[in-house]
């Protein structure tokens, strides 16, 4: 079982910080899914092939059925949970408790990037060769680079809520 505790300006590991690393990844999920959709609109392309090409990517075999589309979408969003929370936790417990405040933002986004490549040079080559073809890798990066930057902004918001309300609990 997680505590919460805050220490000033870090968390240990707590049911609290799980919904906000939870939170966290539901922004970064939109982000993406929006910009795609934003992409998909300009370039005159189907953001839906996104969505069953994640469908693809996990459960080949029901790619035809017209579900594949809302659970491209849902499992996209699952997994963007769960990476928001990974993020989050890793984070906080690498990061200096000294390290100055732009620092985190900064590491989330790098972190996110780093994922980029990891998806489009390691795993999905493996898993779904296909789908690294589907958009551009400059617009997948921006994609996974819009995700650090709404994870970045809840984690560096709920940052500064918790300050305040601990310096006005102190008061």
């Amino acid at each position: 079982m997680f505590l919460l505790k805050y220490d000033g300006r870090r968390f240990s590991k707590s049911s609290k910080m799980l919904s906000v690393g939870a939170l966290a990844g539901l922004a970064g999920g939109l982000a993406e899914i929006l910009w795609i959709a934003l992409y998909s609109n300009l370039s005159g392309s189907e953001a839906a092939i996104v969505a069953r090409g994640v469908t693809q990517s996990l459960f080949p075999q029901i790619t035809t059925l017209s579900s594949s589309l809302s659970l491209g979408i849902a499992i996209h969003m699952a997994l963007a949970i769960i990476l928001g929370i990974a993020i989050l936790i890793f984070v906080r417990s690498f990061l200096p408790k000294t390290a100055p405040a732009m620092l985190e933002p900064l590491m989330v986004i790098g972190l996110l990037a780093l994922v980029w490549v990891i998806n489009f040079f390691v795993i999905l080559p493996v898993v779904n060769p296909s789908f690294v073809t589907l958009v551009p890798y400059s617009i997948s990066l921006i994609s996974k680079l819009l995700f650090g930057i709404s994870s970045a902004l809840i984690f560096t918001l709920f940052n500064q809520q918790s300050r305040s309300k601990n310096r006005v609990e102190k008061k």
